[in-house]
């Protein structure tokens, strides 16, 4: 597409802004009075005119104004959009919302997904992180009948909980014990990943519980591998107080979003790439409704990666709002996970 013009990116900023702003087609007069005093309502109507031949703007009726097409929400947040800054109150409600919970990531997750919504007036996600990185902090092993045992491994992050393993039937309650001892001593401070290559190397000291030491294996290997991470939504209502929201279709399309969990989890999960701040505008890929954007962030601090948390809402979205958002709670959460440590 033709490069434009600094006037029409001027203008085309102002036309998103205003209709973010107003959810009213925009017209010259309008641009003029509150932006553009200095230049004539005919030269910007010549403007509005070429950005609606570039594909950038629609006008509804042609006695009415011009409303942002998908292209230009594009260009907007690519290359036009002004940062915004947080208020002092936003803040102090980001920083209120992990006090006394930064030592547990599930309470974190709850509360960043919270905060998200209540901040940006929109729907929040969240997806945990979940890899071989985590290092296990503590293992216990508990008898519950002969020839089974129930496996509790807490990681930096998570408690591998309710997993049960087989043991030999005619093993002592003190024996199964000195087994979660000695294993739980082998393994603790070990990342996931590690635990399959001290498999190989198990010493005679622990071959009197290579049955319990596999099914530890076989547990860790399904949590790394097999367990999907949990979907945390917060807000699915809060897109019926946004003005293109009062069509009936349009809601039903937006909630068979938030309510496609499988789906929604995969699309959070594709966005870890390194990026801090993802924007899909539009029904990009075919991944969401044309008229709806999703704007994702993934978190990590002290080297131990939280998880891929975002905003989806409407096509007309406070972009400014929703990064402004989504970049404060990122470095205010590792600011205080590393003043902890």
């Amino acid at each position: 597409m033709k490069p434009l013009s600094e006037r029409k990116r001027k203008i085309l900023q102002h036309v998103v802004d205003d209709y973010i702003a107003t959810a009213q087609p925009v017209s010259s007069k309008s641009i003029t009075e509150k932006y553009m005093t200095g230049i004539s309502s005919a030269t910007v109507r010549s403007e509005l005119s070429g950005l609606e031949e570039m594909g950038y703007l629609t006008q509804l009726h042609t006695s009415s104004g011009r409303v942002p097409s998908i292209e230009a929400y594009k260009l907007y947040v690519g290359e036009l959009m002004d940062k915004s800054k947080l208020s002092g109150k936003e803040i102090v409600a980001i920083k209120n919302a992990f006090r006394d919970h930064v030592d547990n990531l599930e309470n974190v997750i709850t509360s960043a997904v919270k905060v998200i919504s209540e901040l940006t007036d929109y729907t929040s996600v969240a997806i945990p992180a979940r890899n071989g990185k985590e290092k296990i902090v503590k293992l216990d092993i508990f008898r519950c009948k002969p020839g089974q045992a129930l496996l509790l491994i807490a990681t930096e992050n998570y408690l591998i909980r309710d997993k049960f393993i087989d043991v030999p039937a005619e093993m002592t309650d003190a024996q199964v014990s000195e087994a979660s001892r000695l294993i739980g001593k082998l393994l603790t401070g070990k990342q996931l990943e590690q635990i399959s290559e001290i498999s190989n190397t198990i010493t005679e000291e622990f071959a009197v519980y290579r049955e319990i030491f596999d099914g530890i294996m076989s547990a860790i290997e399904e949590y790394v591998e097999k367990d999907k991470p949990s979907l945390l939504v917060e807000g699915e209502n809060k897109i019926l107080n946004h003005t293109e929201y009062t069509d009936t279709e349009k809601v039903k399309n937006f909630l068979s979003v938030v309510s496609g969990k499988e789906k929604l989890r995969d699309l959070l999960a594709s966005d870890k790439d390194n990026i801090e701040i993802n924007i899909k505008i539009g029904g990009e890929n075919g991944e969401i409704p044309e008229d709806c954007s999703m704007v994702t962030a993934t978190y990590s601090a002290s080297g131990v990666e939280m998880g891929t948390y975002g905003v989806i809402g409407p096509l007309r979205m406070d972009y400014q709002k929703v990064v402004s958002v989504l970049e404060g709670v990122g470095k205010i959460l590792e600011d205080m996970i590393k003043n902890k440590d």
